[in-house]
């Protein structure tokens, strides 16, 4: 009885171990990857890809808005000593994305009279923010003297701001929906191509996204007063 707790003891002991060491290689391959800065025999830094995975991807690109964002930033330390600002301006652009993993069978009606193909779509949803830093058209900095943290900071700020405004920019209502119809056409043209090499004819395709499907299709007649309407029912 006593070898067998013993044993048990020791199985417990040597997973905990084998935990341990797993959870201590991925913290040194975080840290080697993120701050650990590779370099020549000369100590020069070398300009290399650190890590880099290639995976799989389900998501359809169908719209990118792109332009020039302009970011600023200030800085103050010592007490309000050192105060210095920045300005940038540099190229964006933003993807909107159509997931189309989540995409069923039930989300696809076929009408044979009306040879029309009825799509509950998934909505768009918008990637990151792509700000070009490196193509930046200005880059004006001001301050009696900015230290090097300083600096450091305003490009942190700078970069951030940018990232914001082009988040928002992708993110205004007029942008979404044009992203949407891009997303239509791209549905129609994935779906109709495959149909009609089944000899299916296709008279129309509808998408529609999440918001869309509990909207009923008839609309009132505004053009005459209910009333009048109503009494010749």
């Amino acid at each position: 009885m006593a070898d067998r707790v013993s044993r048990r003891a020791w199985a417990i002991v040597a997973i905990a171990m084998l935990i341990a060491a797993g959870l201590a290689f991925a913290g040194w391959r975080w840290w080697t990857e993120r701050y650990t800065v590779s370099v020549e025999e000369d100590g020069t830094a070398v300009t290399q890809v650190v890590v880099a995975t290639l995976r799989g991807a389900s998501a359809l690109k169908v719209a990118t808005v792109s332009g020039v964002v302009q970011s600023s930033a200030a800085d103050t330390r010592l007490g309000g000593l050192l105060s210095s600002d920045q300005v940038i301006k540099a190229p964006f652009s933003v993807d909107y994305m159509l997931d189309l993993r989540g995409l069923r069978q039930s989300d696809l009606r076929w009408d044979a009279v009306a040879r029309r193909l009825t799509i509950d779509a998934p909505d768009v949803t918008i990637a990151a923010p792509n700000v070009d830093e490196a193509r930046r058209s200005v880059v004006r900095t001001r301050g009696l003297f900015v230290t090097r943290g300083a600096a450091e900071e305003l490009q942190r700020r700078t970069a951030l701001g940018a990232e914001r405004a082009a988040r928002a920019e992708a993110n205004r209502p007029e942008r979404v929906r044009q992203a949407r119809d891009h997303a239509r056409r791209a549905l129609e043209r994935l779906l109709s191509a495959p149909l009609a090499a089944a000899g299916l004819r296709v008279a129309s395709v509808e998408v529609r996204f999440p918001d869309e499907r509990n909207r009923s299709r008839e609309q009132w007649d505004m053009s005459r007063p209910p009333a009048e309407v109503v009494n010749q029912l």
